[in-house]
């Protein structure tokens, strides 16, 4: 059968590879067309557009490239016409995907999202515009099943697929680590100033701010595939850091304590039972319009599927030096460890266990069969 796949970025790379790894279980024959990134690619199949070539961030950025968007949007509605498959499945990535599955649903073909849209968050009506284009959705989040159901709409949660991507890989010798970036003895503080250069513009040298404030720790910043190293540097200027570039869970998995860009790797942090703190900074423009849209209580995961302050989020104009360095005190200290310990804990069992992607593989395929 063929499978037409669209992820937006790092995240849906990674959850696009290894849904396809499961599809391929149930469909050894399946053929695979898809935007992602070099982990999908890996798996196989034909790659149409690299994610690194649309990593648009905010309100004000998109409108500056509406009309590269725009034609990434047609070019991508033709290019499924000439593949004609048997599903086309979205991954998150919701303000591109969703014009997708508009155009897709009318002009019949099968429709599956993995990876809900945050309408929970923002938006909630575009729930109305999912139920008329999306035949079936996949959600990870448990309390997303409830929220759709007061919609009428029946979701499939499948668990999360960090749980998997985590579980899967093999453990890291800390000392061989350490021995093979040339990082000392020292505890380390791991920086996630994410994966866009919007995003590290803003977040990093904030992070970076306290470095000299904790001697005792080895900062190492954890770049992302998308970069190069050099984007990094004119950040960084005379500070004493370490760089190590797409190895984030190596990093995460030696790493003492982190600061944090609020998005998936919140939740990636959590389940590697890192203490953490979680930041974010926008475009001021965009913050204004997102503050009055957004019914949130929390932004990082963590939280959200807590329904409490488990981690400590720095937004906006409170994530500066003086706030980073009290914060980032406390989760040193391990009387405060030892509670996030134990709420990371409870965190992982809300998710449902291992088995997110071969549970979405089941449902996909099964649906297609019939």
């Amino acid at each position: 059968m063929k499978y037409y796949i669209v992820a937006g970025e790092a995240s849906g790379d990674l959850h696009g590879s290894n849904l396809m790894k499961a599809i391929v279980k149930e469909d050894s024959e399946a053929d695979f067309r898809f935007w992602g990134g070099d982990l999908m690619q890996a798996v196989g199949g034909r790659l149409v557009m690299h994610y690194k070539e649309r990593a648009f961030m905010g309100f004000t950025e998109i409108i500056m490239n509406l009309r590269k968007i725009l034609g990434m949007i047609s070019f991508c509605k033709k290019d499924i016409a000439k593949f004609q498959p048997d599903v086309i499945i979205f991954i998150d990535n919701s303000g591109f995907n969703l014009r997708i599955a508009k155009w897709a649903k009318a002009a019949g073909f099968r429709t599956n999202y993995y990876i809900s849209p945050q309408v929970w968050a923002s938006r909630a009506s575009r729930v109305h515009k999912i139920k008329r284009d999306i035949d079936d959705m996949f959600v990870i989040l448990p309390f997303e099943k409830e929220f759709y159901k007061k919609y009428d709409y029946d979701v499939h949660f499948v668990g999360h697929p960090l749980l998997d991507a985590i579980a899967d890989r093999d453990p890291v010798d800390g000392k061989a680590f350490r021995n093979e970036h040339n990082l000392d003895n020292r505890p380390i503080i791991a920086l996630l100033p994410g994966s866009r250069k919007q995003e590290i513009t803003k977040m990093l040298s904030v992070m970076l701010s306290v470095v000299d404030d904790f001697p005792a720790y080895q900062f190492v910043i954890a770049g992302a595939p998308s970069q190069e190293k050099s984007f990094y540097d004119q950040f960084v200027g005379g500070k004493s850091v370490h760089f190590i570039s797409n190895k984030t869970y190596d990093i995460l998995s030696v790493a003492n304590a982190a600061l944090v860009t609020s998005g998936t790797a919140t939740l990636e942090t959590a389940l590697y039972k890192v203490p953490q703190v979680v930041c974010y900074k926008a475009n001021n423009i965009s913050y204004q319009i997102a503050k009055r849209i957004i019914t949130l209580d929390y932004i990082s995961l963590v939280n959200l599927i807590m329904d409490r302050e488990v981690v400590k989020e720095l937004i906006q104009h409170d994530f500066n030096t003086k706030n980073l360095k009290k914060e980032l005190t406390k989760i040193l200290d391990e009387t405060e460890r030892a509670k996030l310990f134990m709420d990371y804990f409870e965190l992982e069992q809300k998710l449902g266990g291992k088995g997110a992607s071969r549970n979405a593989a089941k449902l996909i395929c099964g649906a297609i069969r019939k």
